[in-house]
């Protein structure tokens, strides 16, 4: 027999994952500039305190059970993890001379404590991007409950399937009855179309805004927004190049394909928005951005530099279209994450099919890579789409999603928060004593 080799840290890895980790725990706060300058100025600070509730409530249930779901339990029809083998992250935190570290070394020579970091912050910003659809409407004690028990139900389940070895994972038993590897590096399924199809349920759930496609509903603070999506492009650094898991030259490589998506995507964006409303907004901008980075994360380490920017532009036309598809079928997705998250994680991951190097139809493969990359594209929205339905529906008969109407007129900051994120009346005020 030969002899076995211990596994030793790499400190690189280390470092990068762990910074990694950071810069997507930075994104929620991203969201919250990008939605938070979105809404009115009504309800500006419970747009802001729903996405601290995402950090907060998340970070609790990962370290609770959701680990254990996703990552560390034992497979349960490749569906979900058990959660009481890694529950209070037993598997993973260890005493040493009375001071905590990782019980071991993954694949990738860095700490497993590192790996509980970075996937919570994934957690976080899929279930902060739902919130989007439902902004000034919705109680915050309900949305705190909502986020526990779909971490819990599922997200962590869908990190599971296609992350760790799942239903829908490369090895799963879809692709190998396709014969093709589904691809999913940094969450075109389990991040983006998971939060816009749950946006979606919800919003019919719980109904329209008052006023909703008969009064103007204008952004209170676009700078806010602009600010939101240049953190957000900053933070999908740790996204998509941290999901190579390793300080090297595919997660190099993402960073390029993510900006080259994102570059993409602005500029398509804004000249779809020149030719159907005569101007480039700021708005469109940031919306561009956020589209092409949603779009190329599922494929970031398989396409080349040029059909990273096709699919970029394909994206932010598609997403540029699909925004006004509410007014059209009437549903209330407030601040978009249906047609930016949706439509654009659907196109980046069913585009796999036709820009992945060496299986996708435009690069040298067949049909089977396409065939897959639907199949787990719809699985993720049927699941999504049956788990929010069960969950919305039992909160909305129990503690109920919306504030009253009278509240909701006045503003929901304070019904919800008791507080104003801006004093008109000191303003005013102010202004009449200068000009005396």
């Amino acid at each position: 027999m030969g002899e076995v080799t211990k596994q030793v840290l790499d400190s690189g890895n280390a470092a990068w994952i762990l910074t990694s980790a950071s810069l997507v725990f930075l994104m929620t706060p991203g969201v919250a500039f990008f939605y938070g300058g979105m809404v009115r100025a009504k309800a500006v600070l419970n747009m802001l305190m729903m996405e601290a509730a995402a950090l907060s409530v998340t970070v609790l249930i990962w370290g609770l059970w959701g680990w254990s779901i996703a990552y560390a339990g034992k497979s349960v029809g490749g569906i979900f993890g058990d959660p009481a083998t890694g529950f209070l992250l037993k598997d993973t935190m260890v005493a040493q001379d009375g001071v905590f570290t990782s019980s071991e070394l993954n694949g990738n020579a860095y700490p497993a404590s590192v790996d509980v970091a970075f996937q919570a912050a994934f957690a976080m910003i899929t279930v902060a991007l739902i919130c989007g659809a439902i902004a000034e409407r919705v109680k915050y004690s309900t949305w705190m409950i909502f986020v526990a028990l779909w971490i819990t139900f599922d997200y962590a389940p869908m990190a599971h399937m296609v992350w760790n070895g799942g239903l829908l994972s490369a090895d799963g038993p879809i692709s190998k009855a396709i014969g093709a590897a589904a691809h999913d590096f940094a969450g075109g399924t389990v991040v983006h179309i998971n939060a816009a199809v749950a946006a979606l349920i919800i919003v019919l759930i719980i109904g329209k805004r008052k006023g909703f496609g008969t009064e103007p509903m204008r952004p209170h603070n676009v700078p806010f927004v602009m600010l939101g999506a240049f953190l957000l492009w900053f933070g999908w650094f740790g996204f998509n190049a941290g999901s190579a898991f390793a300080a090297n030259g595919t997660a190099g490589y993402a960073w390029v394909s993510t900006s080259l998506a994102a570059g993409a995507a602005m500029l398509a964006w804004g000249f779809t928005e020149k030719i159907r409303t005569g101007h480039y907004t700021a708005i469109g901008a940031a919306s561009g951005i956020v589209a092409g980075l949603v779009a190329i994360t599922p494929a970031a380490d398989v396409i080349s530099p040029l059909w990273s920017i096709v699919l970029g532009a394909i994206a932010g036309v598609l997403t540029c279209l699909a925004c006004s598809l509410k007014f059209k079928f009437g549903y209330d997705d407030s601040l978009d994450v249906v047609g930016v998250h949706g439509v654009g994680g659907l196109v980046g991951t069913v585009a796999l099919g036709f820009f992945m190097q060496d299986t996708g139809l435009f690069a040298g493969g067949d049909w089977r890579q396409l065939v897959v990359q639907i199949i787990i594209a719809v699985v993720a929205m049927a699941f999504s789409a049956v788990i929010t339905t069960i969950i919305a529906f039992i909160l909305e008969k129990t503690v109920g999603w919306r504030v009253t109407q009278a509240q909701e007129v006045s503003g929901i900051d304070l019904a919800d928060q008791g507080e104003r994120a801006y004093d008109f009346s000191a303003t005013a005020s102010s202004v009449i004593r200068e000009v005396k």
